[in-house]
């Protein structure tokens, strides 16, 4: 774990106790009072343009966010540190990532009159590149082709014309349930996508990474577009590219997670036979 915040970041941000460290949040998240405590992940601009978005639908009756709070003196970055409001909840268990994929359609139904921003153009960190690879939009690399889960994936794609809008890209573990209150939605991870895609996130995620059952790709896909396999290849896609370009090294090891997954992709796109073992 990450040093927590120094005491002059505190006193900036109006609190007083002694932080604790949050789980997740690449291990650098520390509560202390009301407020979560990180370190700056994104460009100033970025997030002075998330605070405009969130506290625009904060208030939500069907979904919670935490905006960014700002310091006595009103910045939003005090010595590298960001605060931001704290909400009650826990991350979904392999079980309830319908209700994630749900809190992601309220979320992105209040987003979907926001204009695109530009400042999406200058991202360049691995999940950017990923995504801009699964959408035809930027090269995969040499080595892409090689790793038989990626190669499958590129050959499963086909055009798609669903309608883009503001989305977040990185649902699965940023909504956090409550059994008395709305879902809370954080991290906000902003790309100008397919809802359905980033709810396609959430499936791959889940069950690639996070154990969930492979009946959740059937469920899911009951209440979309006839599109939604083509999103489910795409996002396979983003994720299994991101994971090559933050890990080279463990790409036999990425290529024996995917493989269930893209079975299941191949045969909802007509490319092969479902599976999930």
């Amino acid at each position: 774990m990450d040093k927590p915040p120094p005491r002059a970041v505190l006193d900036a941000f109006g609190v007083s106790a002694d932080p604790r460290p949050l789980a997740g949040g690449q291990e650098k998240a520390w509560q202390v009072q009301g407020l979560v405590l990180k370190p700056l992940d994104m460009s100033v601009a970025e997030l002075r343009w998330q605070e405009g978005v969130l506290t625009a639908l904060d208030g939500a009756r069907d979904v919670r966010v935490a905006p960014p709070v700002r310091s006595a003196l009103g910045s939003l970055v005090v010595a590298g540190w960001t605060a931001w409001r704290y909400g009650a909840g826990s991350p979904a268990t392999p079980d309830r990532y319908g209700d994630v994929v749900a809190a992601g359609r309220a979320f992105h139904e209040h987003l979907r009159r926001c204009p695109r921003p530009a400042l999406l153009d200058s991202r360049d960190h691995p999940w950017a590149r990923a995504d801009r690879v699964a959408w035809e939009e930027a090269p995969l690399g040499d080595d892409g082709p090689r790793l038989p889960h990626v190669a499958a994936l590129l050959a499963l794609r086909r055009p798609a014309v669903a309608p883009a809008q503001l989305v977040h890209g990185d649902l699965t573990d940023n909504v956090h349930l409550h059994p008395d209150l709305p879902p809370l939605v954080l991290d906000f991870s902003p790309y100008w996508r397919p809802p359905s895609y980033a709810t396609a996130i959430v499936v791959a995620d889940a069950v690639v990474f996070r154990g969930a059952p492979f009946d959740l790709i059937a469920e899911v896909r009951a209440q979309e577009t006839a599109e939604f396999p083509q999103m489910l290849v795409r996002a396979l896609l983003f994720r299994a590219v991101a994971v090559h370009l933050l890990a080279p090294d463990r790409s036999e090891e990425w290529a024996r997670w995917f493989a269930p997954a893209v079975r299941v992709a191949a045969g909802l796109a007509g490319g092969g036979l479902a599976g999930g073992g």
